[in-house]
């Protein structure tokens, strides 16, 4: 009985910590290129995948797994093999981020295909986990990576860029969405100015309703990257935003995210 109360406990904490957001912490082995190296990554499967699954809708780019063949599937599973083989570093910086980011996407998609059905990509994960985040889900130049490392331990501390948080995609409703052009190296610039766009403009990003100011969590989890204090990040949101500006906002702040999958 003891045991089981020590269990539950352990879970409740986990519960109540919900989502622990990780800090940037460069991976030193990963912070080079060779800019001289003009050759790009073949993008092309994982367009073909985006092209043939991902809907939008309202505010929403969902993604029908439900209707991914099993050719399709294996075609996802080719894209990533052919991806990892490749050590990023031989190339230039605008050809690893555009790598790390599609990675990133592709591989939380084939998450949710080797599970599917499940209603949010929080449900797994070992036990006691909350997401697959911390599992290993690839190796590149024979070193093994989590979701958490591409996100927390390379993009974030190399790029140095809040935009990354609406381009790496976590299959959930309130998410930033998933692309629905492939990143490359000539692309990423835009990509990343219109997600950020989209993010900050639709009621996922930000909501008003009276005087309560609702944000994505995004800017509760990941606010250093956005700015030092909460005026400084409804500042950088405002950049984006068409309506009513926030910066100044006297009223009350709120957080919310949405884990359900991303599904039609």
């Amino acid at each position: 009985m003891r045991t089981i109360l020590t269990i539950c406990a352990a879970f409740l904490i986990l519960s109540s910590q919900a989502f622990a957001a990780p800090k940037s912490d460069l991976w030193p082995i990963w912070d080079k290129s060779n800019e001289s190296n003009s050759a790009s990554f073949d993008h092309s499967h994982w367009q073909k995948i985006l092209d043939k699954y991902l809907l939008e809708k309202g505010q929403h780019n969902l993604f029908n797994y439900n209707s991914v063949s099993p050719t399709d599937k294996a075609l996802l599973s080719q894209y990533l093999t052919n991806l990892t083989a490749l050590d990023p570093r031989n190339y230039s910086k605008a050809e690893q981020f555009a790598y790390w980011v599609n990675l990133y996407n592709a591989l939380t998609v084939q998450l949710i295909l080797d599970e599917y059905p499940v209603k949010s990509i929080t449900k797994l994960g070992g036990f006691l986990s909350f997401g697959p985040w911390d599992d290993d889900v690839a190796k590149v130049a024979g070193q093994s990576l989590t979701l958490n490392d591409i996100e927390h331990r390379i993009l974030r501390p190399i790029w140095n860029d809040s935009r990354i948080h609406y381009a790496v995609n976590c299959a959930s409703l309130g998410c930033p969405n998933l692309a629905t052009t492939a990143f490359s190296a000539h692309n990423s610039e835009a990509l990343l100015e219109a997600a950020a766009k989209q993010f900050t403009n639709s009621n996922k990003g930000a909501s008003i309703d009276g005087n309560t100011l609702t944000l994505s969590s995004i800017y509760d989890w990941y606010g250093v990257d956005f700015g030092s204090d909460e005026q400084e990040i409804l500042k950088t949101i405002d950049r984006y935003r068409d309506g009513s500006k926030l910066e100044g906002w006297k009223g009350k702040i709120k957080y919310d995210y949405d884990w359900s999958l991303n599904q039609p």
